[in-house]
């Protein structure tokens, strides 16, 4: 499979684009840049991290996908999240495009493209994008993403101007069997993506993870994965469980 050269060309002004500080959901999960033509699946996201302050904030949601073309998997999220005395619901169109064929480089390429907008409460909308990337040894795999985000829109209460925000993923993970592979998660925010915080403000999260794929029917399988994610920053939660799990189709 080649990449389409309208996939190239819409990955390239994407970027060109791209000119609040927008925080990570606790349901946030680590992107893989592989699509599946012609697979359905229901997913389901929860999260919850504990505040500095000792509050938690916590966030779920539950979204239809589809494989709609070989390089191309579209999923429509419902979406709703709390910290403290807010609480927002929200809607996601999240996009990933697969840019190179699996196994055909080194490196697996990917990109993905969220769009985020405010069905209830203060929340303002949100644009999400950038690269995704995956390499394997023997039955290591490995991902690492950079991802760019903006909030538009309904003002800020603050009143502080929005801005693009730099955020990074990344994952080590060991296939011991397909029912259950173990690993590493890594989440981090780093502010302005022009202009990083001091390392004091910035956001940055580490801890175990599991993943695994049950086969329930021909052509189906519930695939799940979690984390227990510790600070490793002073600003960030002290800790944040989150789960996935999909049935796909």
């Amino acid at each position: 499979m080649k990449p389409a050269p309208s996939v190239k060309l819409y990955a390239l002004l994407l970027w060109l684009v791209c000119i609040d500080p927008v925080f990570a959901s606790p349901a946030d999960y680590v992107y893989a840049p592989n699509v599946e033509y012609g697979e359905k699946e229901v997913d389901t996201k929860f999260g919850s991290s504990r505040q500095r302050d000792g509050t938690y904030a916590q966030a779920a949601s539950i979204g239809f996908g589809y494989g709609a073309k070989e390089h191309w998997f579209t999923e429509f999220y419902l979406k709703q999240e709390s910290s403290g005395n807010q609480n927002n619901n929200l809607a996601e169109w999240e996009n990933k495009f697969q840019l190179t064929e699996t196994g055909e480089y080194l490196v697996d390429a990917g990109l993905i493209t969220e769009l985020e907008a405010p069905l209830s409460g203060n929340a303002p909308w949100e644009f999400k994008f950038g690269p995704l990337l995956q390499t394997e040894f023997g039955k290591l795999q490995l991902n690492g993403n950079l991802l760019f985000e903006r909030a538009f829109g309904k003002a800020d209460e603050s009143g502080i101007p929005y801005t693009t925000n730099f955020s990074y993923q990344w994952q080590a993970k060991y296939r011991w069997r397909p029912a259950f592979e173990y690993g590493l998660q890594g989440l981090g925010e780093t502010g302005k993506w022009n202009n990083w915080d001091a390392p004091a403000d910035q956001v940055h999260r580490i801890g175990p993870a599991i993943f695994g794929k049950i086969s329930v029917g021909h052509r189906q399988a519930v695939r799940y994965n979690a984390a227990w994610l510790m600070a490793s920053s002073s600003a960030a939660p002290s800790h944040t469980f989150r789960m996935q799990i999909e049935y796909e189709f």
